[in-house]
């Protein structure tokens, strides 16, 4: 049994596992499952890596708060590493997304901001800034901190390498909140596999990076406006209402093979088939990637290996569409089944 001396040295490491009952025939795809992070989602990664490259560079103070803008996981991770670690922590979060993340950020510690929804991500961040700028707070500025990516190429990136080596990987595919798995990952890859062709999928109700208009940005970096390409859609901190300073870097370095839109319809599905017929128990997010990842995988020749990221935990979407036809009583059937079983063999 492993010993720790902190709950954020068992960030990462996270697991390659088989799709067995979903893939086609004559392909090998497999899943990264990055909810078997401490908190359940690819985003401690990020919240500790930006964290201690703060703490390394001396731009973090002992004890200073810290403030981000958030769709949730995000702000979960940094509340974790803020609890271990004993620093302040403010999160902006726009009213749209689910309240389980509030109410998890709220039980590590962290304060909330709710931002109304009409504002979406910008408005999120516009409040971020004014709180740091007021109060004199250290921001984290995940969508456009190099230290994000960083982390990735340091840990995500070289896990891939190594659980693949001497095996064939043909494609890994990803969607995209920041930019930092993406970014990181893919130079990785562009590397030491350079043979992997590296897809990236993005909401068909939101195509920001097939849609090539470029992004207004203030000077920091930080998105200006919305972007024109953006509508709304259920597939939360999965491309948010810009395109992100690391997403744009990324592929403005040819980092992307493929750029793949998928739905949203099919994004619930992949969520629930998965659960249901492979035990793998994920996000929204997640079943938009796998269902991108499936559309790779039926293109691939036979005998092609695919890789799919899977971002988060199902646990953050219980009061989201992905659980509205999940009863909380008893369904007919299982009536049913009470009424036809003996009590003794129940």
């Amino acid at each position: 049994m492993a010993r720790y001396q902190s709950i954020t040295e068992t960030v990462g490491d996270t697991p390659i596992v088989r799709i067995n009952r979903l893939a086609p025939d004559g392909v090998d795809l497999y899943v990264k499952v990055e909810a078997f992070n401490p908190l359940g989602s690819v985003k401690d990664r990020l919240a500790l890596g930006v964290i201690e490259a703060a703490e390394a560079s001396g731009e973090l103070e002992p004890g200073q708060t810290i403030v981000e803008a958030t769709s949730g996981n995000t702000g979960i991770g940094l509340a974790m590493v803020c609890a271990a670690k004993g620093y302040p922590l403010v999160l902006i979060m726009a009213e749209t997304f689910s309240i389980e993340r509030r109410r998890l950020m709220r039980f590590l510690g962290a304060k909330v901001i709710v931002t109304p929804a009409a504002g979406r991500a910008v408005a999120m961040i516009d409040k971020q800034h004014e709180l740091a700028k007021k109060h004199g707070w250290f921001m984290t500025r995940q969508f456009e901190n190099e230290a994000n990516a960083d982390y990735h190429s340091k840990t995500t990136g070289p896990e891939i390498v190594r659980d693949f080596e001497g095996e064939r990987l043909d494609y890994w595919v990803t969607g995209y909140g920041t930019g930092g798995t993406f970014k990181g990952v893919a130079r990785v890859l562009r590397k030491e596999r350079p043979e992997t062709k590296i897809v990236v999928c993005e909401p068909e109700e939101a195509p920001l990076l097939e849609s090539g208009i470029e992004q207004e940005r203030k000077p920091d970096g930080s998105p200006a406006a919305p972007h024109p390409a953006f509508q709304s859609h259920p597939i939360q901190g999965w491309t948010p209402d810009f395109i992100p300073k690391l997403t744009a870097d990324a592929v403005a370095m040819e980092l992307a093979d493929r750029i793949l839109t998928t739905k949203a319809s099919e994004s619930l599905k992949c969520s629930r088939d998965l659960a249901t017929k492979e035990g793998i128990f994920v996000g929204i997010s997640s079943g938009a990637t796998f269902a991108g990842a499936l559309q790779v995988a039926r293109e691939a020749g036979p005998g092609s290996s695919v890789l799919c990221m899977l971002p988060d935990t199902g646990e953050r979407y219980l009061s989201t569409p992905l659980f509205e036809h999940i009863s909380v009583d008893m369904t007919e059937e299982e009536l049913e089944i009470s009424r036809s079983t003996p009590a003794a063999q129940m």
